[in-house]
């Protein structure tokens, strides 16, 4: 993702979630071209981030989740609900036996205590456990640290409930802020049940080795967004530059993580290339 697309992802999510109320190629993450994965140690399943064909869920929702559950994918990912209920949408899931495999909530529908009920009960309706906050900004460390307190917070109130909270990193997260990465700082800051959900290109374009940090917090990813980086804006999985074996392998030997969410921002084919990404994965045998 580039520079400005964080905004763009914050508007969007503005406007339609609230429905409810390159990177350097010297990196060992980034840099090595993919090979052939090894045969997975355990099998996860795979979502899409709906952000990916954001212009056909405008179009046609409904029409759009019955086909990228035709693709053969496990369920979705959302950033917006298009004016529809949390009831229509979980039937819509049904129908097509998919499931909701997380969603990217506005910051203030959870961390807003007037609103996170709201946010609980409607994540409860569509049987999604992971409600992850998609951006946040931060100029100093205490920012952060302040940030990851609250979000450790509300993980505890979650947790009984059967849900988990949070956060989806952007490029400007691996940007220093006094000496250190923001990431790192809410990572070191908050307990184990809140989700690090990292996204493998944007980790990449904030100048950061995506395999390095996933290391760095084990069993954190319990989600995590597979996005080709430094392949061209029609790339895939395995035309990029991402070690995919060496996230692969990390994903699915420490046992945390439960969900792959493709994403893919750049084509001017978003559906063509969810599905490319779905037969690329099929090959390397991850599902």
């Amino acid at each position: 993702m580039n520079s400005p697309a964080p905004l763009r992802r914050r508007h969007f999510l503005q406007l339609s979630a609230l429905s409810l109320a390159g990177a350097s190629l010297g990196l060992a993450g980034c840099a090595s071209a993919a090979k052939p994965a090894a045969a997975a140690r355990k099998k996860i399943p795979v979502g899409v981030q709906l952000y990916s064909v954001r212009a056909a869920c405008k179009q046609d929702f409904p029409g759009t989740l019955a086909a990228i559950a035709r693709m053969g994918y496990a369920g979705v990912e959302f950033a917006g609900y298009w004016n529809r209920s949390a009831k229509e949408i979980r039937q819509m899931l049904d129908d097509n036996g998919i499931v909701a495999c997380g969603s990217h909530t506005p910051s203030e529908m959870v961390l807003s205590p007037d609103k996170l009920k709201a946010t609980i009960e409607f994540n409860q309706i569509l049987g999604n456990r992971f409600i992850i906050v998609p951006d946040m900004s931060g100029a100093t460390r205490q920012i952060w640290v302040e940030k990851a307190a609250r979000f450790n917070a509300i993980a505890a109130q979650l947790a009984p409930l059967g849900l988990s909270t949070g956060y989806h990193s952007h490029w400007h997260d691996f940007n220093l802020v006094e000496g250190a990465r923001p990431w790192e700082i809410f990572g070191e800051n908050t307990s184990a049940d809140v989700i690090l959900q990292l996204d493998t290109s944007n980790c990449c374009d904030g100048g950061a080795d995506p395999v390095a940090e996933l290391k760095k917090f084990p069993g954190r990813t319990r989600s995590i967004h597979l996005k080709p980086n430094g392949g061209g804006p029609e790339a895939v999985i395995g035309e990029d530059k991402v070690d995919w074996p060496a996230v692969f392998e990390i994903c699915e030997t420490t046992g945390s993580t439960q969900w792959y969410v493709v994403e893919h921002e750049a084509s001017q084919n978003p559906m063509g290339a969810v599905a490319r990404t779905f037969d690329k994965l099929k090959a390397l045998g991850k599902v």
